[in-house]
Order: structure tokens, then C-alpha cells, then sequence
């Protein structure tokens, strides 16, 4: 029987939030928007007036849905060029989600997405539903054919796998900026110091380039070496061979509720540096250049008020 005008509509009214849960299992924009159509598609072939509870339907399906694709991502990952980071999405996007709570913020910072990937399916489908989007073990239970305890217990398992040691700085919009400024100014100083001194002692830096844009290879670590880096990373010339296309204007921006280096070229956003900043100082920076990562940040950088930017670098 085809979809009423309800039934769509009705679909339509819970799209955010399942792109929302599709994102956090996923790292990824445009897979979320394919598991989310799959499952409308689903929803379309369903006997909808025989479904009681259509949230905790279209719940359990995006869930199955998402799990498959972990399943499938792992082994293209093995062969993925380089390192492999989330997509990032830029301020005020949809796609992130609700932010109410601490929890909630925390499991869409970039940080916590990429650690993340340490989880088995099950555990991440189970960390994001239950603390991204508060569902009580029961209903987890449900939705992945499992027992309340087990829902319990691999809740606890994952959030010990997630854990980092670390207390992530919450941090408003004019924090975020001044940080951005203080780390930019830090890094084209020409000197290491200055930027060691916003770093904490194990502080890492990793780039995703996907093959396509250059980025490191491996892992950095330790203040000295991430700051030598990012001294050469932020050179003039350096930067255009990097970003490529021309001289990127630079923005301090959020991304994933984190501080963010933005880089644009032309209107299109060619690399988003997210700081994992802590109490101790800035701990992780995440480099995403891979190109097809980055259209839907461009898309919505084109519809921001971004103003002026700190750096251009000619």
C-alpha cells in the first residue's frame, strides 16, 4: 500500500534525528544520508498501520543498517591510504545532533568519534543509542536483539574503550575562537616554543588525507614534534602544496563542538583541523584534507556568516 501524506510526513519529522544517529555510527555525512534513505525505503515497503511504536521501528532498522556497514567499513578501511579520520561537520549543522547535555556533546566531539573505531559494531550502536540519544537498556535490547544486561554490559565496556584519561574542555563559540587565534598565532610565530607551550606533553597530531591530498602517513607524537610540524605545515608555501588550489584564507570556526582551524580556497573548504582541547591544554589535532570528506562543510561554510579571516596565506 503506497505512503499516505501522514505516513512521509511522519518519516520526514524523525530524518534529523535519524541522520543524527547514522552519523555517530557511521563518521560519515553521506553514508548516513544512504542508511537513512535505505531505511525509508524500508518504511515505504512496510504495512506502516501495523506499526505501534514507528520511532523504535525506524530506530531498530537505521540501527541493523549502520551495523551492516560498520561490518563492511572495517574491511575497506584496512585498505584505506594513510590514516583514516571522521568527516567533520562544521557549527550549527543538523547532522550533530542534540547537545543539551555534556554526554551528549562529548559523543560527537571528533576526538571521541575517531576513538571510537576501537569499538566492535555492537558496542558502538550501544554507546551512541545510549549516550548520544539517552535510550533506556530496554529498549536498546530490543533493537539489537539482545538482553537488557548484555545492553549494560557492553554499555560499560565501551565507554572504558572510549576513554581516553582525558577531560575534554567544554568551550563556548568566543572561547573556541580565542583559542584558535592563540594557537595560530602560536604556530606562524616561526618558532617552536610558543606552540609547545599551548600543547600538552603527549599531545598528537593525525591527517587524513585519503590519498588524495598529502597528510603524514603516521601518528605524531609528543609537544616538540607535533610543533615542529605544524611550524612547516603553516609556511606559506607549505600550505598552498598541501591544501592545493591556490592561497587558503584561514578561520577560526567549530567543528564537531570543538575549536577548529578552517581553511578555505576559492569558497571551498579544503581542511578542518579540530583541537581536542583539555584542562592541561590542547591534546589532539585531527587534520581532515580528504577532499570527499569535505563537501558537505563546504556546503555549509557557503551558508554561514563566516566574516573575515585570521590568516591568508599567500
Amino acid at each position: 500500500m503506497p505512503l499516505t501524506v501522514d505516513d512521509v510526513d511522519r518519516f520526514e519529522s524523525l530524518r534529523p534525528r535519524l541522520e543524527a544517529i547514522a552519523y555517530r555510527l557511521l563518521g560519515s555525512a553521506g553514508e548516513a544520508e544512504d542508511a537513512v534513505q535505505e531505511t525509508f525505503l524500508r518504511w515505504q515497503a512496510a504495512d506502516v498501520d501495523r506499526i505501534e511504536v514507528p520511532e523504535a521501528w525506524l530506530t531498530k532498522v537505521l540501527t541493523n543498517l549502520c551495523l551492516n556497514q560498520l561490518t563492511s567499513a572495517r574491511v575497506r578501511r584496512e585498505t584505506y591510504v594513510g590514516q583514516w579520520l571522521p568527516e567533520p561537520l562544521l557549527a550549527g549543522d543538523p547532522m550533530l545532533g542534540p547537545a543539551d547535555t555534556a554526554e551528549q556533546r562529548e559523543s560527537v566531539s571528533y576526538a571521541v568519534l575517531t576513538l571510537m573505531e576501537r569499538l566492535s559494531p555492537n558496542e558502538r550502536a550501544v554507546y551512541v543509542l545510549r549516550e548520544a540519544f539517552d535510550y533506556p537498556h530496554r529498549e536498546i535490547a530490543e533493537i539489537l536483539d539482545i538482553t537488557e544486561a548484555a545492553s549494560q554490559q557492553i554499555f560499560h565496556r565501551a565507554k572504558k574503550h572510549v576513554a581516553d584519561g582525558r577531560v575534554r574542555a567544554e568551550v563556548d563559540e568566543a572561547a573556541a575562537r580565542r583559542i584558535v587565534e592563540e594557537f595560530l598565532v602560536a604556530a606562524t610565530t616561526g618558532r617552536t616554543e610558543p606552540l609547545v607551550r599551548l600543547l600538552t606533553e603527549d599531545a598528537i597530531s593525525i591527517g587524513d588525507g585519503g590519498g588524495k591530498v598529502p597528510a603524514r602517513a603516521k601518528v605524531l607524537e609528543g609537544a616538540v614534534a607535533v610543533a615542529k610540524f605544524l611550524r612547516g605545515l603553516l609556511k606559506p608555501a607549505e600550505v598552498k602544496r598541501a591544501l592545493v588550489g591556490g592561497a587558503p584564507e584561514v578561520y577560526a570556526w567549530t567543528a564537531n563542538g570543538d575549536p577548529a582551524v578552517v581553511a578555505v580556497v576559492d569558497g571551498r573548504v579544503v581542511g578542518v583541523m579540530c583541537l581536542e582541547v583539555t584542562a592541561e591544554g590542547i591534546a589532539g589535532l585531527r587534520n581532515q584534507v580528504n577532499p570527499d570528506k569535505l563537501e558537505r562543510a563546504t556546503a555549509r561554510w557557503a551558508a554561514a556568516d563566516h566574516g573575515e579571516p585570521l590568516l591568508i596565506a599567500f
